[in-house]
């Protein structure tokens, strides 16, 4: 059947349902106003910036999450380390202190064995110790007529001598004092009197030398075992 318009100016409707898009020329063209038109324009840029902005922030966050992950491993590793390394160092300092007290103990031990060894060495020819006495830095006054003061010379490492002593050749008597000043487990080495005497109708020199026991370097000092096996 054929259907005839007789009202010009108005469109017909096309047949169907169904939904249409508006026309966005036509609103644009009907609005004469620049500043809404900024505003609309304004609104829409931001909108799109804050969705790129938000998909930007997104992805940097979820890779500073795996970053994250990563230091918590490593410090969780580094704290184990730590305090192995703590617990290796208290060991340590233990040990040190302990072998400290057993060098002292060692040290202190051995005084008398390296004084009379150092004796030994530097004495000379015909010349022999009648005494040997450890005495006081400063023998107080009252004790200066008997000439020596008898210490505990196992208190401490700083151990004063008294050497008393006879030789029949007065260069011997020299001799035996600067053998003595050489040693390095000795100093102060000082003549405190030098007499003839006469002994079995023979002129001997009697004297008598102070000095001071010193811990001699370790270039010195050589250890060896108590015990070896012997083939």
């Amino acid at each position: 059947m054929i259907e005839i318009n007789l009202l010009p100016g108005q469109k017909r409707k096309a047949p169907g349902g169904g939904i249409r898009m508006p026309d966005f020329r036509a609103v644009v063209a009907n609005v004469k106003d620049p500043w809404l038109l900024g505003a609309v324009a304004a609104a829409v840029l931001s909108i799109g910036g804050n969705g790129a902005f938000y998909f930007l922030t997104r992805a940097r966050v979820s890779r500073l999450e795996a970053v994250l992950r990563g230091v918590r491993v490593e410090k969780h590793r580094f704290d184990v380390a730590v305090a192995q390394k703590q617990q290796a160092e208290r060991v340590r300092d233990s040990l040190s202190a302990e072998m400290a007290i057993i060098r002292s103990i060692d040290a202190d031990r051995y005084i008398w064995p390296h004084i009379m060894d150092e004796i030994t060495k530097a004495l000379p020819a015909y010349t022999w110790i009648t005494n040997i006495s450890a005495v006081t830095a400063a023998p107080p006054a009252a004790a200066t007529t008997t000439g020596t003061v008898p210490v505990d010379s196992t208190a401490s490492r700083d151990v004063h001598v008294s050497i008393d002593g006879r030789t029949v050749d007065i260069q011997a008597y020299t001799t035996f004092m600067r053998q003595l000043a050489a040693s390095p487990w000795l100093a102060d080495v000082m003549p405190t009197r030098a007499a003839t005497v006469i002994e079995q109708d023979r002129p001997v020199t009697q004297f008598n030398i102070a000095l001071r026991y010193r811990p001699a370097d370790s270039l010195y000092i050589r250890t060896v075992p108590l015990v070896q096996s012997v083939r």
